[in-house]
């Protein structure tokens, strides 16, 4: 979503990714953890602080194996306050990009299910209220991402769509309209939904880009 350069963390994840952690993670902390001083509503802000940051992971190795599989070295998967980002060592196609790109929500759409299959037959209780929020959580990031909006998932995802059937130029330039059309009203989308849920994005869709690519010549 938003880049991250101040590393505060790193770590060697699966399949030897190297994983770093930026500094606006502790934008997260912020909004998602009470500083009430009530030790129970703490302990549930920080499972799911933890179950956001571990969905949002997964998202970002689903990239990573939509690249391994294909035979496209990972250079570093990046979680930082906004998302993450998984970072590739070599140029693609618009086919492998295709994989890659799609890799993400299917990743988080798999675990919504999964968890809205589990949750049911749980009883009340702690285990039961985090499997369901694992399944809220994964279904809002699949549902976000696929917003056809430049740099989410769903901007590329629609961009690639119409290279399948458009000319390269045309493309670019639809794409960067619907993308531009998005970026003009998020801001009073999202104080919207800040009023009506009382949540902020840690995203704003970059309408230069959007421009540029709207601008687009042969």
């Amino acid at each position: 979503m938003f880049s991250d350069s101040n590393v505060i963390f790193q770590f060697r994840g699966p399949f030897g990714i190297p994983v770093q952690i930026g500094s606006s993670i502790l934008f997260l902390a912020l909004i998602f953890i009470s500083f009430t001083g009530d030790p129970i509503e703490l302990y549930y802000d920080i499972i799911f602080l933890a179950l956001i940051l571990g969905s949002i992971f997964l998202h970002e190795l689903g990239h990573a194996w939509g690249c391994m599989i294909q035979n496209i070295p990972v250079r570093r998967i990046m979680i930082h306050g906004g998302g993450g980002f998984c970072e590739h060592s070599r140029s693609t196609s618009t086919r492998e990009d295709e994989l890659i790109v799609a890799m993400g929500p299917i990743v988080n759409l798999t675990l919504w299910a999964l968890a809205s299959l589990v949750a049911p037959n749980l009883p009340p209780g702690d285990l039961a209220w985090v499997v369901e929020s694992l399944a809220w959580i994964n279904i809002f990031l699949a549902l976000f991402n696929l917003i056809p909006v430049m740099p989410l998932d769903g901007g590329k995802l629609f961009q690639l769509l119409l290279l399948r059937l458009l000319p390269g130029r045309l493309a670019t330039q639809i794409s960067g309209g619907v993308g531009l059309i998005i970026a003009v009203l998020w801001i009073p989308m999202m104080l919207l939904c800040y009023v009506q849920l009382g949540f902020v994005l840690l995203f704003l869709p970059p309408i230069g880009l959007h421009l540029q690519m709207l601008r687009q010549r042969g």
